[in-house]
């Protein structure tokens, strides 16, 4: 697992989110994008958590230039 939370670069399908917590736990990228899909059944504020993870998740490259 990386100790690092960062939207990649490539494999990402709006804004890499679910594809950067799929790094992060070690899954894939369409696991975690159907873990989310069937959590929008639930009430809640998965959008918003996703648009604020979008947000405040740095790229890939932002992370590296910044290290």
């Amino acid at each position: 697992m990386s100790s690092s939370l960062a939207r990649p670069t490539h494999d990402r399908m709006i804004g890499g989110v679910c594809a950067a917590l799929a790094r992060r736990f070690g899954t894939s990228a369409t696991t975690m994008r159907v873990i989310f899909l069937l959590s929008c059944l639930l009430p809640g504020p998965q959008f918003l958590l996703y648009i604020a993870l979008w947000i405040f998740l740095p790229s890939e490259d932002k992370a590296r230039t910044a290290w």
